[in-house]
């Protein structure tokens, strides 16, 4: 599955599975004005990041607009194997919605 916003990679080291991915989004606050009107620019942020292993949860994230634009994340987890799936999936305070899945390596 191709996803437009997340680039995920899944390597094994061992017996721990370390995940990274970049999801690219605006992630605005609301509270910067736009140079050229003056105007508040709307909030637009990544609320929750749902990460997966083989369809169970092992990392749930809960955001707001503290987060920068295009945020990088990482994490590690014990019990996956090489083949198996990661899968994340966000949603967004507009709700817009993205997600993809990959192998562990």
């Amino acid at each position: 599955m191709m996803s437009k916003t997340i680039k995920i990679r899944a390597r094994l080291k061992g017996d721990v599975t370390e995940v990274k991915m970049l999801i690219k989004h605006p992630m605005e606050t609301g509270q910067r004005k736009d140079r050229k009107t003056g105007k508040k620019i709307p909030a637009h942020f990544i609320k929750e990041v749902d990460c997966r292993h083989n369809g169970k949860p092992v990392l749930t994230a809960l955001w707001s607009g503290g987060i920068s634009k295009n945020p990088y994340l990482a994490f590690k987890f014990k019990g996956g194997k090489k083949g198996d799936t990661v899968s994340v999936k966000w949603v967004d305070n507009q709700g817009q919605s993205d997600s993809t899945e990959t192998k562990i390596r």
